[in-house]
């Protein structure tokens, strides 16, 4: 069992992009998918299916990573901010850059799982899940 499967996911696929791996697998939850959604919207990762395992009753994520043409990987840095020991919360006026625009931070807020642009859009505050670049 995992008690942060958030940190699971991007350590799996940090260390997918380490061993120049085209696929990583990782077991499927809402707040995963759609974490996995936003990547793929934002650019950084190619593709995003749902898997039946026969032998689970949870579903896999099949997230196919991007590279560009030099095979150096989309993703140079893919950070957890908020920890189950500590959660960092900030409201719709402290939603920070990352990267002065360049990455992006994913947020989980009253109104889902989004980009800090997104949230600054619709002005709402929430939990910061992770910064990506």
């Amino acid at each position: 069992m995992v008690t942060d499967p958030i940190a699971d996911m991007l350590t799996r696929v940090r260390n997918a992009l380490m061993s120049r791996s085209r696929v990583v697998v990782i077991p499927a939850s809402k707040t995963l998918t759609e974490i996995a959604r936003i990547l793929k919207e934002e650019g950084f990762i190619e593709n995003c299916t749902s898997v039946r395992n026969r032998e689970c009753p949870q579903d896999n994520l099949r997230v196919r990573l991007r590279y560009d043409q030099d095979k150096k990987p989309v993703i140079t840095t893919i950070k957890r901010i908020s920890k189950p020991g500590r959660r960092i919360y900030v409201n719709r006026h402290e939603i920070p850059w990352v990267l002065s625009g360049l990455g992006i931070a994913i947020l989980t807020t009253p109104k889902g799982v989004m980009t800090g642009q997104q949230a600054r859009k619709l002005g709402v505050g929430g939990e910061v899940l992770c910064y990506v670049w």
